[in-house]
């Protein structure tokens, strides 16, 4: 397989290097679909890999594949994965999921507690989400911190979204929630010992 030969890893100060890469293909991808993904500067990409909060994805050669990274919202109580852009001759090779599950669980590392969530349109990272346990959820269900809105000022359907008093958009918004995972198993595992036994 292809991916065989892609690393996936928390990003270093190694990786500041590919900053201005990372950078210009989010820009070209966002005006390539017109929609949906907000620009990031250089500079913004090298303080989420100083910070230990990005997810890369590089050939064995040291060739620049992908990138993702992620932000605490309202206290550290939430988690957004953001940012995923992938180069585009590596795309619909897997490497998308390969890095979300990377992200996911530095995510669960840092910040056990948190609720993760996403928004987006691409029916593609819908599919991701969903395998790894997020569900679609009414933006009220994300965070109201007004930092994360802020971000979407790049993106062409701001206007709208401001409009809607940060309600709904043509994202959409999805949700881990590690305390329900929890509760869950609690009640199977009561389920289990409360069945009768069937000889």
């Amino acid at each position: 397989m292809e991916t065989d030969r892609i690393i996936v890893r928390t990003a270093t100060a190694a990786d500041l290097k590919y900053a201005m890469e990372i950078s210009a293909e989010t820009a070209s991808s966002a005006k390539a679909r017109g929609t949906g993904i907000g620009t990031r500067t250089p500079q913004s990409i090298c303080n989420k890999i100083l910070d230990g909060n990005a997810v890369i994805a590089l050939t064995q050669t040291g060739e620049w594949v992908g990138y993702i990274y992620l932000e605490a919202y309202g206290e550290e109580k939430f988690i957004s994965h953001c940012g995923l852009i992938v180069s585009p001759s590596w795309r619909r090779k897997g490497i998308a999921t390969l890095m979300k599950r990377q992200i996911f669980e530095l995510s669960k590392l840092k910040y056990p507690k948190a609720k993760i969530f996403g928004i987006t349109t691409s029916l593609a990272t819908m599919k991701i989400n969903s395998k790894l346990g997020l569900y679609p959820v009414s933006f009220s269900e994300i965070t109201q911190d007004p930092s994360f809105w802020n971000k979407c000022q790049n993106c062409i359907n701001y206007p709208d979204l401001e409009k809607k008093g940060f309600k709904n958009c043509y994202c959409t918004a999805m949700l881990f929630d590690p305390s329900a995972v929890q509760n869950f198993n609690i009640e199977k595992t009561r389920r289990s010992y409360s069945s009768p036994t069937i000889h």
